[in-house]
């Protein structure tokens, strides 16, 4: 009695187990941020999208398939040509997430790798058709007005794919060897030229205060014939007394120079005529 009881027991625990594994078969997971797609192996993928959580599915005749629906980065390299014929490299920088309503259409003509079947062929065709537009200068100048136009021109286009571009920016942009060389020889040449403009201009400055002091010699010249003219030798005397008043007062500023009254024996109080 025992012994049919516990077969029983087994019989029913294999057909728990055996359902709850067919169950469990028949589930998946759809995580936050991702959508699934359904593939059916005799009507194809089914339009409805799946959002998150728990579902059905039936084992073997169906299959869900996986997308992330979040911004995701990608950095996309290009080299190619200005307007002036200028070699440019530029790398964008592309923040990028599918349509959830386009996930069928995406799976049935891109695939689960849809980026990059389409990034790296859509973003350096509009690049380069963009770039060709500005030459090497306006691409530094107005790399803003640049930068929009890249973007407004590669979300229109990947909108035709099925997904979506949040954010897109230039990242690196550089030029050929030969244009970096012009650029630095163009500076070099300009700072010669400022130096140059810079000694002319105190040549010049310094002639005209050559000029200014050779007229300002030449008039008081003028005025110094003018008045011993008008003076005679009365100007020579008044300027050798003015001569003689500074001498005196510097040697009256002087510790070792004593002046001695005239007529006056004041020698060591010698007499008068050793003195003379």
């Amino acid at each position: 009695m025992a012994a049919q009881f516990l077969n029983r027991v087994g019989q029913f625990g294999l057909g728990v187990a055996i359902v709850g594994g067919v169950v469990n078969s028949a589930l998946y997971n759809v995580d936050g941020g991702h959508r699934a797609v359904i593939f059916d192996r005799f009507t194809g993928v089914k339009n409805d999208v799946t959002g998150e959580g728990t579902h059905f599915f039936i084992p073997w005749v169906q299959r869900p398939i996986i997308y992330d629906i979040r911004s995701q980065p990608r950095n996309v390299p290009v080299v190619t040509g200005s307007k002036d014929l200028q070699n440019v490299n530029i790398t964008l920088r592309i923040l990028y997430r599918p349509i959830p309503d386009q996930l069928p259409k995406i799976y049935t003509i891109l695939g689960q790798d849809y980026d990059e079947r389409v990034l790296p062929s859509i973003a350096p065709e509009v690049l380069k058709a963009v770039v060709a537009q500005f030459d090497a200068g306006e691409l530094i100048t107005q790399r803003e007005m640049v930068s929009q136009r890249v973007s407004d021109e590669l979300t229109e286009r990947a909108k035709q794919f099925g997904f979506i571009l949040d954010d897109i920016s230039i990242t690196h942009l550089t030029f050929g060897r030969e244009f970096t060389l012009a650029v630095e020889m163009k500076q070099v040449a300009q700072q010669e030229a400022e130096k140059a403009r810079f000694v002319v201009e105190k040549a010049e400055q310094q002639k005209l205060a050559a000029i200014i002091s050779a007229e300002g010699d030449a008039t008081a010249a003028g005025l110094l014939a003018k008045a011993f003219g008008e003076a005679g030798d009365g100007l020579v005397e008044l300027r050798r007394i003015e001569a003689a008043e500074d001498i005196a007062y510097q040697l009256s500023r002087n510790r070792g120079v004593a002046y001695l009254p005239g007529n006056q024996n004041t020698l060591l109080n010698l007499p008068s005529s050793l003195a003379q």
